[in-house]
């Protein structure tokens, strides 16, 4: 058994496990809050705190599909390929809406933070919430963050992202594909942008195209950010 949990396969086995159990959950319901990762990640902490079996043990292969997530992320750009031409016509305005979400998303956390009197670590670690994880790592160690914590505000923010985009959308009456794929995208990631993937192929793609932007404007602005409201 030993042998196994120091094993980089256990890690790996148990993830993508986890993960095909929320994908067959999520078919069965086609429920939002279903989300296959929410499932795979509750499914993974239960069987470590059940067996009681260490973090670093997991964690030798789960670090292997984090390095994979960087290649997954620029493959969102196909969308964006297609839909190329309608970027170029609307070029101004998506950008300064990806810009502007990108500046509520660090300075609304804060804020909100400081209202329930978290500390400066916690307050540093959420700053980068809304961008894909290889990036909101390097940040918040950037910024004096603990990465851990960081990953769990951008997996929450991004699971959120995805069970209530649609909703937001009605409710809001945003009706243009390119303003939905913008406001998804830039607030939540990744995983929000497989919703957005779902809403219709132009709403993928604007999506996919603000994880990049975004990513880009917080690393750059979430130092100038913090040393003005931290």
């Amino acid at each position: 058994m030993e042998n196994l949990l120091n094993n980089p396969l256990f890690g790996v086995i148990i993830s993508l496990g986890a993960f095909e159990i929320g994908k067959f959950i999520y078919s069965k319901t086609r429920m939002a809050i279903f989300n296959p990762l929410l499932i795979s990640v509750t499914f993974i902490i239960l069987v470590l705190l059940k067996f009681d079996i260490p973090f670093e043990s997991y964690s030798q292969g789960g670090d292997i599909i984090v390095f994979f997530l960087g290649p997954a992320t620029v493959v969102l750009a196909v969308p964006l390929y297609k839909q190329s031409e309608l970027f170029k016509s609307y070029f101004v305005p998506i950008i300064l809406g990806i810009i502007v979400g990108a500046l509520v998303a660090m300075i609304s956390v804060v804020l909100m933070g400081k209202l329930m009197g978290l500390n400066i670590t916690l307050l540093r670690s959420f700053m980068p919430k809304s961008i894909t994880t290889p990036i909101g790592i390097e940040v918040s160690k950037t910024l004096g963050g603990e990465p851990s914590i960081t990953i769990m505000g951008i997996l929450i923010t991004g699971i959120t992202g995805y069970i209530v985009a649609p909703a937001v959308c009605k409710l809001f009456r945003i009706k243009n594909y390119i303003a939905r794929g913008v406001s998804i995208g830039s607030a939540s990631h990744a995983i929000g942008t497989t919703k957005a993937i779902e809403m219709g192929e132009i709403t993928g793609a604007m999506s996919s195209l603000a994880i990049v932007v975004t990513g880009l404007v917080t690393l750059i602005l979430a130092p100038i950010l913090a040393g003005i409201i931290l």
